[in-house]
């Protein structure tokens, strides 16, 4: 049995809004997180992704699989059983996305202090 994913393995406060830099959308770093450490439902993502909609992680979890990074696997049985998990190529991703996470705590209260001073000139 898998480890369930944290509810609060997220900043509720930084849902990557404010990264600047991001490939795929603004979710996808943080579904190839919860994918890390193996497959999962869309009811397990929805737990530490709380933030997100149901159609945004649909739209995401869509764009990785395109992309080549996640495969859905749907399971046979009485009830249905889907789960993504990441491929090669997106498991690849996993250092990438680590390395952001770090920028961003490094360069947290600067990211917040320059669109503070941006929202206070347009305001």
């Amino acid at each position: 049995m898998r480890t369930p994913l944290d509810p609060d393995m997220f900043d509720p406060v930084c849902p990557s809004t404010l990264m600047p830099l991001r490939f795929a959308d603004k979710w996808a770093g943080m579904v190839i997180r919860c994918l890390e450490d193996g497959p999962r439902r869309f009811s397990e993502l929805r737990i530490p992704l709380r933030a997100v909609s149901a159609k945004s992680l649909t739209a995401s979890l869509r764009n990785l699989q395109r992309d080549g990074m996640v495969t859905r696997a749907e399971r046979p049985g009485p009830e249905r059983h889907v789960e993504y998990a990441l491929t090669p190529l997106g498991r690849s991703m996993l250092p990438v996305v680590e390395a952001l996470c770090e920028w961003g705590a490094e360069h947290w209260d600067e990211l917040l202090d320059a669109r503070e001073a941006t929202v206070a000139r347009t305001a």
